[in-house]
């Protein structure tokens, strides 16, 4: 059961044109509406900015420069293992 509350302020026209939607669309209330709406859209936009897609191309170069790649240096060993200890991700 939903616990957190919204409250907004829109526009009449807006708010009769969502009732209009949620209706046609066999939906109990505007409320169920607008969470569906909200969960829909934020899930997207969630999802557009913690991926990355690239070109079959692009991943390919990266994956032979990777393998290209040297040893990590010592440096690089030891910040690792520092951020390790330190619980830093």
């Amino acid at each position: 059961m939903a616990t957190a509350r919204l409250d907004i302020r829109l526009d009449e026209e807006i708010k009769a044109k969502a009732e209009k939607a949620s209706a046609l669309l066999g939906l109990k209330s505007l409320t169920e509406y607008v969470v569906r709406l909200m969960d829909e859209d934020a899930t997207h936009v969630i999802a557009e900015h913690e991926s990355i897609v690239v070109k079959d191309s692009v991943f390919d170069e990266f994956i032979a420069a990777c393998d290209k790649a040297k040893a990590p240096n010592q440096a690089l060993l030891e910040a690792a293992q520092f951020t390790g200890e330190t619980g830093i991700k």
